[in-house]
């Protein structure tokens, strides 16, 4: 008798626990391909309305969103299982390190690896940064498991199950030779819960790389020479009335008037990109910026009180980045989200062509919800403020109050 539908995608790490779980306890349970990336079909955002995989759907109607529910819902079909724990301490213990795989470690990981195999855009900085963070969160599995064979107890629990399908991609494209002999314990038990019968029934044989997969910029095609166009034959002179009236021109940004200066701002921008920010990237912009030429700028936030989410305030610097196209040519710079969830601020350092910033920012309707202060590198505090701004590796102190570097943007 069929349990119900899984929607999904084949090797999403957050489902294939769920089909481990499902074999586990012989649930009759049907995949149906449904990849957001690739676009959803109307009838599953009829059941997911934000069209966001897993769901699964009973064959009594019964509809269940996000993977640590649906794993639970799974895991408790069977009254005898032990995957839930012996004790309520154990079941919190288990959603704990679910929970804990599912946001501290998977984000990080996926930013680390998906640029490196071409899935997202490659950016240096934003990798280092996913790479830095993934091993932080590893590091405390890697601690955790020094004294523990299982993540909960003496026995594998769901919590064992779901955090191998997370880690999974690490082994898969980045856990090399080096990461394992480093992290012997998350080896160690990574291959203990993975070669387990149903497991591998689901997810398959367990590989392990060599070599963590390195960027490889794609291969730019050379472009077809042009056929010679053939010279048009002068036109007789009483058909020039016909001739339509030319396009107007495009209205120039006012930036433009200042002429082209001496330092190409795609140089700094790329050397940010590709190089190491502190040792490498900001030695290199202090010798070369112009300061006749382009300006340095505090950028805040003004109503920092009603942020909430860190996400969300991410995507508040990621809307505003948008609305600034129309002067990418003129200015680079880096916004971040400092601290946590409803108590966090968005500052950021930027360099803008000219002397004076509205005439950069004034593009984004929003501008004015930013306040602008010049800063001036010959001073100390000016000067550590826009590495630390750039570097996103140190905490932001505003007032009498410091926060942590949660997240960033870079705009170039």
């Amino acid at each position: 008798m069929s349990f119900g539908k899984l929607y999904s995608y084949p090797n999403n790490p957050r489902t294939t626990s769920l089909l481990v779980v499902a074999k586990t306890n012989k649930l009759d349970v049907e995949f149906v391909h449904e990849e957001p990336a690739k676009g959803v079909s109307a009838e599953y955002l009829k059941i997911n309305t934000l069209g966001k995989v897993p769901t699964f759907q009973g064959a009594d109607g019964f509809v269940l969103n996000e993977c640590i529910a649906i794993a639970i819902y799974f895991t408790a079909q069977n009254e005898k299982t032990t995957l839930l724990g012996k004790t309520k301490q154990d079941y919190a213990s288990i959603l704990r390190w679910m929970s804990f795989a599912n946001s501290d470690i998977l984000s990080p990981l996926g930013s680390w690896f998906r640029p490196l195999i071409g899935r997202d855009p490659y950016n240096k900085k934003n990798v280092e940064v996913a790479q830095e963070k993934a091993l932080k969160a590893i590091k405390v599995l890697e601690d955790h498991l020094a004294l523990n064979t299982f993540v909960v107890g003496e026995r594998m629990s769901l919590a064992d199950i779901f955090a191998t399908s997370i880690v999974a991609r690490g082994f898969q494209f980045v856990f090399d030779k080096e990461f394992r002999s480093k992290h012997p314990n998350v080896t160690r038990w990574y291959d203990l819960i993975a070669n387990q019968d149903t497991y591998k029934d689901v997810a398959g044989e367990v590989k392990y790389i060599d070599e963590a997969v390195k960027y490889t910029p794609p291969k730019k095609e050379p472009k077809p020479a042009a056929a010679p166009k053939p010279k048009a034959a002068p036109k007789p002179q009483e058909d020039d009335d016909d001739e339509p009236a030319p396009e107007a021109p495009k209205a120039k940004h006012p930036l433009e008037a200042l002429g082209k200066p001496t330092l190409a701002l795609d140089d700094w921008k790329r050397k940010y990109s590709n190089a190491d920010t502190r040792t490498e990237a900001l030695p290199w912009f202090w010798e070369n910026n112009k300061p006749e030429e382009y300006s340095l700028w505090r950028v805040d936030y003004k109503y920092n009180d009603e942020l909430t989410l860190t996400f969300m305030s991410s995507n508040l610097i990621g809307g505003f980045f948008a609305r600034l196209e129309a002067s990418r040519k003129y200015i680079f710079g880096s916004m971040s989200v400092y601290g946590e969830s409803n108590d966090s601020v968005i500052s950021g350092a930027f360099l803008i062509r000219g002397q004076e910033f509205q005439p950069a920012f004034d593009v984004a309707p929003d501008w004015e919800s930013y306040s602008f202060v010049k800063l001036d590198p010959s001073k100390t505090e000016d000067k550590a403020f826009i590495e630390d701004a750039w570097a996103w590796d140190k905490p932001l102190t505003v007032g009498d109050k410091t926060y942590q570097h949660a997240d960033g943007k870079v705009f170039k």
